[in-house]
């Protein structure tokens, strides 16, 4: 009993030591900061609840608006410049919200985040220390972070004078084509920035430095067709399915030991006609008949566009080496850019680790690029330093039902943007 009284005794010391520490890293600024995102965590979480039971889906355009709206007055608040921008009716895409400080202090930094999500319908509930609901992880818990961030800088007298530009997007799950225009404002944003932070869900204690891009391709094989018979015979050639089969199956032998690159043939139609679109196909063919056309769409994803390149190059060589009998062609089509994890992104990092150390919540580290998808940030990671994934914690099962992010991270990063978006701007 004694041992283990002595043992809590110490421990409790050692809390109270590394509280200590931790408040005396912080300056009164700083301290200022952390009392208002205290004070207000409640505020945050009904905000929280307010955008998920706001529906917007990409293709909800007047959702979308709505949710941009509501969010324009936050900012409007804040005395920062708002405006909405709409994209062209053709897009069939609602636009995008940009509000901007008009300070002239520090660095420019730009924040980004996005108000539509894939599904709807699921309202905010609360069990025990997560929250539910459509989009709360991807990414209205990132959106409120960032928000909350500023207004702990506002409410400390510490905004007026910074450079912050945010950018919320309207169809970061389906981006808006051509990309040249639905992605040209937030380039032209970064052109104008020393610093981009991006608050996708966090993963533990890290932060994003990099995320592999996508793009798709398709690959057409067609082969001369006549009596199954004759198949292999100097005549009639291999077939289309088989020269199919030889490609992927090189594909796969070249490149899928590659760290961070991935390909994935996703549908694959073949026979004696055969014809796609982007979610479905269909063919035709008999079973003593040579196979005239195959059809395969797929993925690719990627860390950098030097590695998008070498690999496109792999499959364009793999393609033009063909069976007897059979020609073949890809043709690739560009999404996503990647962000590459380049050092200006680990200086961020190395910043952002220094805050959370300071704060007393320990170290933070990168994640790993190959656990992240594509993401807005991808568009504008080669023109600024960037870091992404420091929104809410602890997300679950997102563009699915049951989304779901803990509560008990919403202060802990909220501290840690508004902290590190401080010592950027001073």
């Amino acid at each position: 009993m004694k041992l283990f009284l002595r043992s809590s005794c110490l421990l409790s010391l050692l809390l109270i030591v590394a509280y200590s520490n931790s408040a005396q890293a912080l300056n009164s600024d700083e301290k200022k900061i952390v009392e208002y995102i205290d004070k207000n965590n409640t505020q945050a979480v009904s905000l929280i609840e307010k955008m998920v039971n706001m529906e917007s889906p990409t293709e909800d355009l007047a959702g979308v608006k709505s949710v941009g709206a509501l969010f324009a007055k936050e900012f409007e608040s804040l005395g920062m410049t708002v405006k909405w921008l709409d994209m062209p009716a053709e897009m069939k895409r609602a636009g995008h919200l940009v509000a901007e400080s008009n300070g002239s202090q520090g660095k420019r930094i730009l924040l980004l985040g996005h108000i539509d999500t894939v599904l709807k319908g699921e309202r905010f509930r609360i069990e025990g220390k997560k929250a539910y609901g459509t989009g709360i992880a991807d990414m209205v818990g990132g959106n409120v972070i960032l928000l909350q961030a500023l207004k702990a800088l506002n409410a400390s007298g510490l905004l007026k004078d910074r450079q912050i530009m945010v950018m919320l997007t309207g169809d970061e799950e389906s981006t808006g084509e051509p990309e040249s225009v639905s992605r040209g404002p937030m380039r032209d944003l970064a052109k104008r920035s020393d610093a981009a932070l991006s608050f996708e869900a966090a993963v533990l204690n890290t932060a994003t430095v990099g995320r592999r891009g996508w793009s798709s391709w398709t690959l057409e094989v067609e082969a001369k067709t006549g009596h199954s018979g004759q198949i292999f015979k100097p005549g009639m050639g291999d077939g289309a399915i088989f020269e199919t089969s030889r490609i992927l199956n090189e594909f796969r032998e070249k490149l899928s030991k590659e760290k961070y690159l991935s390909f994935n043939p996703s549908m694959i139609v073949g026979g004696t006609t055969a014809a796609t679109t982007d979610v479905s196909g269909t063919a035709t063919g008999k079973l003593n008949v040579v196979p005239a056309k195959v059809i395969v769409n797929g993925d690719l994803r990627f860390i950098s566009n030097e590695q998008r390149a070498a690999a496109r190059k792999t499959m364009s060589e793999i393609v033009a080496r063909n069976l007897p009998g059979t020609t073949a062609k890809i043709t690739f089509k560009d999404g996503n850019p990647a962000m590459a994890p380049v050092e200006g992104n680990y200086a961020l990092l190395k910043q952002l680790d220094q805050v959370s150390r300071d704060l007393g919540f320990g170290e933070m580290v990168a994640l790993d690029p190959g656990e992240r998808g594509a993401g807005d940030i991808g568009y504008i990671s080669d023109l600024v330093p960037s870091l992404d994934g420091i929104g809410i914690g602890g997300p679950e099962r997102s563009h699915a039902k049951g989304e779901a992010a803990a509560l008990d991270t919403i202060p802990v990063q909220t501290k840690r943007a508004a902290l590190l978006i401080y010592r950027l701007t001073r």
